[in-house]
Protein backbone atom coordinates (compact mmCIF):
# COMPACT_ATOMS: atom_id res chain seq x y z
CA UNK A 1 0.00 0.00 0.00
CA UNK A 2 1.39 3.53 -0.82
CA UNK A 3 1.77 6.08 1.67
CA UNK A 4 2.07 10.13 2.33
CA UNK A 5 2.40 11.71 4.89
CA UNK A 6 3.19 16.01 5.11
CA UNK A 7 4.32 17.88 7.50
CA UNK A 8 6.39 21.12 8.00
CA UNK A 9 3.55 23.44 7.05
CA UNK A 10 2.97 26.67 8.98
CA UNK A 11 2.55 30.53 9.43
CA UNK A 12 5.32 32.86 7.98
CA UNK A 13 5.42 36.41 6.67
CA UNK A 14 5.89 36.81 3.01
CA UNK A 15 9.48 36.58 2.17
CA UNK A 16 10.01 34.07 4.62
CA UNK A 17 10.87 30.22 4.01
CA UNK A 18 9.18 27.08 5.01
CA UNK A 19 10.34 23.48 4.18
CA UNK A 20 7.60 20.74 3.52
CA UNK A 21 8.71 16.81 4.07
CA UNK A 22 6.39 13.67 2.84
CA UNK A 23 7.50 10.63 4.28
CA UNK A 24 6.36 7.82 1.88
CA UNK A 25 6.09 3.97 1.72
CA UNK A 26 4.45 1.28 -0.32
CA UNK A 27 6.39 2.16 -3.81
CA UNK A 28 9.90 2.55 -5.81
CA UNK A 29 11.38 6.16 -6.48
CA UNK A 30 12.60 4.69 -9.51
CA UNK A 31 9.27 3.16 -10.67
CA UNK A 32 7.40 6.41 -9.60
CA UNK A 33 7.39 10.51 -10.11
CA UNK A 34 6.86 11.86 -6.88
CA UNK A 35 5.94 15.66 -6.61
CA UNK A 36 3.79 18.68 -4.79
CA UNK A 37 0.76 20.39 -5.46
CA UNK A 38 -1.54 23.20 -3.72
CA UNK A 39 -5.50 23.98 -3.62
CA UNK A 40 -6.17 27.34 -2.06
CA UNK A 41 -9.73 28.27 -1.21
CA UNK A 42 -12.02 28.47 -4.18
CA UNK A 43 -9.03 27.41 -6.87
CA UNK A 44 -8.09 23.94 -8.64
CA UNK A 45 -5.49 21.78 -7.60
CA UNK A 46 -2.25 23.07 -9.10
CA UNK A 47 0.55 20.98 -9.60
CA UNK A 48 3.42 22.60 -8.76
CA UNK A 49 6.73 20.28 -8.64
CA UNK A 50 7.89 16.48 -9.51
CA UNK A 51 10.66 14.89 -9.79
CA UNK A 52 11.09 11.68 -11.28
CA UNK A 53 14.70 10.40 -9.18
CA UNK A 54 15.75 8.11 -11.73
CA UNK A 55 17.48 10.12 -13.82
CA UNK A 56 16.53 13.74 -11.96
CA UNK A 57 13.72 15.19 -14.22
CA UNK A 58 12.22 17.78 -12.37
CA UNK A 59 9.03 19.82 -13.40
CA UNK A 60 8.05 23.38 -12.05
CA UNK A 61 5.22 25.49 -12.69
CA UNK A 62 5.34 28.80 -13.74
CA UNK A 63 4.42 30.30 -10.17
CA UNK A 64 6.75 28.87 -8.28
CA UNK A 65 10.24 28.44 -10.57
CA UNK A 66 13.34 30.01 -9.15
CA UNK A 67 11.27 29.95 -5.96
CA UNK A 68 10.44 26.46 -5.11
CA UNK A 69 12.96 23.65 -5.03
CA UNK A 70 12.31 20.26 -4.89
CA UNK A 71 14.15 17.32 -3.67
CA UNK A 72 14.31 13.75 -2.23
CA UNK A 73 16.92 12.14 0.40
CA UNK A 74 19.47 9.12 -0.19
CA UNK A 75 17.12 6.34 1.17
CA UNK A 76 14.47 7.82 -1.67
CA UNK A 77 11.62 7.74 0.40
CA UNK A 78 11.38 11.00 1.70
CA UNK A 79 10.31 14.12 -0.82
CA UNK A 80 11.45 17.84 0.25
CA UNK A 81 10.35 21.28 -0.80
CA UNK A 82 11.87 24.05 -0.39
CA UNK A 83 10.01 27.23 -0.69
CA UNK A 84 11.65 30.56 -0.38
CA UNK A 85 10.29 34.37 -0.90
CA UNK A 86 7.11 33.33 -0.17
CA UNK A 87 4.24 35.47 -1.48
CA UNK A 88 0.49 35.65 0.37
CA UNK A 89 -0.81 34.07 -3.33
CA UNK A 90 1.22 30.73 -2.12
CA UNK A 91 -1.47 30.69 0.78
CA UNK A 92 -2.91 27.02 0.28
CA UNK A 93 -3.11 23.41 1.16
CA UNK A 94 0.29 21.46 0.05
CA UNK A 95 -0.46 17.85 -0.90
CA UNK A 96 2.46 15.48 -1.84
CA UNK A 97 1.86 12.86 -4.34
CA UNK A 98 3.00 10.04 -6.20
CA UNK A 99 2.67 8.11 -9.82
CA UNK A 100 3.90 5.32 -12.00
CA UNK A 101 5.55 6.48 -14.35
CA UNK A 102 4.87 5.40 -17.47
CA UNK A 103 8.09 6.43 -19.68
CA UNK A 104 6.82 8.01 -22.32
CA UNK A 105 5.03 11.81 -23.55
CA UNK A 106 3.62 13.50 -22.84
CA UNK A 107 4.77 12.62 -18.71
CA UNK A 108 7.05 14.85 -18.09
CA UNK A 109 7.36 16.00 -22.06
CA UNK A 110 7.21 19.23 -23.86
CA UNK A 111 3.91 21.11 -22.50
CA UNK A 112 3.46 18.85 -19.39
CA UNK A 113 1.50 20.61 -16.78
CA UNK A 114 1.43 17.87 -13.94
CA UNK A 115 -2.13 16.84 -14.11
CA UNK A 116 -3.70 15.44 -10.88
CA UNK A 117 -4.83 12.78 -13.56
CA UNK A 118 -1.46 11.24 -13.47
CA UNK A 119 -0.73 10.75 -9.72
CA UNK A 120 -2.57 7.94 -7.95
CA UNK A 121 -1.53 8.33 -4.50
CA UNK A 122 -2.03 11.24 -1.80
CA UNK A 123 -0.88 12.67 1.12
CA UNK A 124 -3.86 14.11 3.15
CA UNK A 125 -2.23 18.06 2.49
CA UNK A 126 -0.51 20.42 5.37
CA UNK A 127 -1.31 23.82 5.45
CA UNK A 128 0.73 26.58 4.78
CA UNK A 129 0.06 29.95 5.39
CA UNK A 130 2.06 33.13 3.75
CA UNK A 131 0.54 36.61 6.10
CA UNK A 132 1.49 39.70 4.33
Amino acid sequence: EVKLEESGGGLVQAGGSLRLSCVTSGFDFDDYAVGWFRQAPGKEREGISSIITVDDREYYADSVAGRFTISTNNEKNTIFLQMDNLKPEDTAVYYCAAGPDPGTPPFFGTGWRMPAEDFTSWGRGTQVTVSS
